[in-house]
């Protein structure tokens, strides 16, 4: 069997090892996709540790989001010519030279789109187009706070938020990250330390749509900050603490807290995501939205690029290239 490399979780909470595995071979309704270029994310470190809402059987390799060029089809499956460029969401398995995708997952990729964009495109962008524009219905002229706001996703949320018209507030750490978050289109910048973030909030004008990637504290002082009628977006806990919320402050001020996981869309409403992600390339493609891809990092140096994530150092994207890229 034909070998390829791949970073496999071997064993769960350790380091993912590089080794040589057998190349898939695609059955009915899949396609083989080598890999140029991958997207890491905060998932990419919960998988590793057992801890995603998905748990694998190990060894596993891990990865979400890739782009490359469709290398073979499945028997009796159609799909874009051998040779196309494309992305793809996958369950796992985009940290390899080659990962097997449902065909029906493939997205053909324009041909201005570099592989490195496409890759860290899908998910962090997505998650925000759906999250801000189909859960929270976030109107223009509305306060949309987003914690993390520098992150592979919170960044998005401000520029999809900017976009749609809505008043930014974005929570960042350090003036390197502000900078960052203000040229994506956040109208004010706090820091994340801030000793009394309600109050800040508060003094702002309040909020109406919560984009929190964080959780912990800062959770519960947005939502005391939130006007009636407001929505609070649950996207993650990076911050590693899972916010209580108190049901009575949600009732008598008429909030609603919002979960939501882009990838669980796949299994309930598959014609969501590429709704979204049609309209995300159509906005790329006319120069609206500008993913920023802050790191390309060679296919050995995949822990360096998940410990960056992990350290909550990111700023924009981050991406894992093919061995021979």
């Amino acid at each position: 069997m034909a070998q390829m490399k791949a970073w496999q979780t071997v064993t769960a909470g350790r380091p993912a090892e590089l080794r040589e595995v057998g190349i898939p071979q695609p059955g009915a309704g899949e396609a083989l996709v080598r890999m140029a270029a991958a997207g890491l994310n905060f998932a990419d470190l919960l998988m590793n540790q057992g801890r995603y809402q998905v748990r694998h059987t190990l060894p596993m390799t891990g990865g979400l989001e890739l782009s490359g060029s469709l290398a073979a089809l499945g028997p009796g499956t159609a799909g874009p010519a051998i040779g196309a460029r494309v992305a793809a969401l996958v369950p796992k398995g985009a940290f390899a030279e080659y990962a097997l995708v449902p065909v029906d997952a493939l997205v053909e990729l324009p041909e201005a789109m570099d592989y490195a964009t496409a890759a860290g495109f899908q998910i962090a962008w997505g998650t925000s187009h759906l999250a801000l524009a189909g859960r929270a219905q976030l109107r223009a002229g509305e306060t949309l706070f987003v914690t993390g706001a520098a992150g592979g996703v919170g960044l998005t949320a401000v520029a999809i938020g900017h976009l749609m018209g809505a008043r930014v507030i974005a929570s960042v750490r350090g003036a390197e990250k502000a900078a960052i978050a203000r040229a994506a289109g956040a109208d004010m910048v706090i820091d994340s330390d801030e000793p009394d973030l309600k109050e800040r909030l508060r003094a702002l004008g309040g909020i109406d749509v919560t984009y929190d990637t964080v959780g912990g504290p800062g959770f519960d002082a947005a939502m005391r900050a939130t006007r009636p009628g407001g929505r609070m977006l649950a996207i993650g806990f990076a911050g590693g603490e899972v916010p209580q919320v108190p049901l009575n402050q949600l009732l008598v001020r008429n909030i609603s807290v919002i979960g939501f996981w882009y990838g669980g869309y796949a299994g309930f409403a598959p014609q969501a995501l590429a709704a979204s992600l049609g309209q995300l390339l159509d906005w790329w493609q006319q120069g609206r939205i500008h993913p920023l891809i802050s790191q390309q990092l060679p296919f050995d140096r995949l822990e360096e690029g998940l410990e960056t994530i992990r350290s909550r150092n990111a700023t924009g994207k981050l991406v894992l290239l093919a061995p021979s890229s």
